[in-house]
């Protein structure tokens, strides 16, 4: 069984993908794959060059904040990123979902409908939180201003639209026993589901 996490950003899907890891749940991370990809994909490299210039690597690093800068200030820029970034960590995908054994595996990503890579999960878990804590969530991780998470919350599914397309709903706006307690539910179910099938 393949399962897609995800939801909006600073609503806590890594904490509840950990909380999966922590009962034995392999976890593919969308994002992190994707910045590995970039910056080790060798064809990948050349395609961010020749999109975005040379100072997208800087001493041979994903110069992260430039792309971002770019690709956050212009939506066409974001189109050309996800049009060469979005195949490979399918691709990515496919090829770690081929070395799996156990029997419930999942594929964390903020992005899962947008990247196409909803249509290669079983079901899909909606992580969601008061938007509040959320923005304040993020400003503390990642010392970033509010201006800036508007910017990145615009730029992914809208609430209502993930919450009709998924399977499962974990609120994560209390407490983390709150969470893991949710989580070792869900789990449960997913497990009953994947005998009765």
């Amino acid at each position: 069984m393949v399962v897609g996490l995800t939801g909006g950003i600073g609503s806590g899907k890594t904490t509840v993908a950990k909380m999966f890891e922590d009962l034995g749940v392999p976890v593919y991370y969308a994002d992190d794959r994707a910045k590995y990809l970039m910056q080790h994909d060798l064809k990948l490299r050349k395609e961010l060059i020749r999109l975005f210039g040379t100072k997208v690597f800087e001493d041979n690093h994903l110069n992260r904040k430039y792309l971002a800068d770019i690709v956050f200030a212009d939506k066409l820029k974001l189109i050309e990123l996800e049009q060469i970034v979005h195949p490979a960590v399918r691709r990515d995908f496919k090829h770690w979902l081929k070395i799996q054994t156990k029997p419930i595996v999942m594929v964390e990503n903020a992005i899962l409908h947008k990247s196409g890579m909803d249509t290669l999960v079983d079901y899909v878990v909606f992580v969601t939180s008061e938007k509040q804590k959320r923005i304040d969530r993020v400003i503390k991780r990642d010392k970033t201003s509010l201006e800036q998470i508007s910017r990145r919350i615009k730029n992914q599914d809208k609430e209502d639209f993930l919450l009709k397309k998924s399977d499962f709903i974990i609120d994560n706006t209390f407490s983390h026993t709150s969470t893991e307690k949710k989580v070792k539910e869900l789990y449960k179910n997913l497990k009953f589901m994947l005998k009765k099938s």
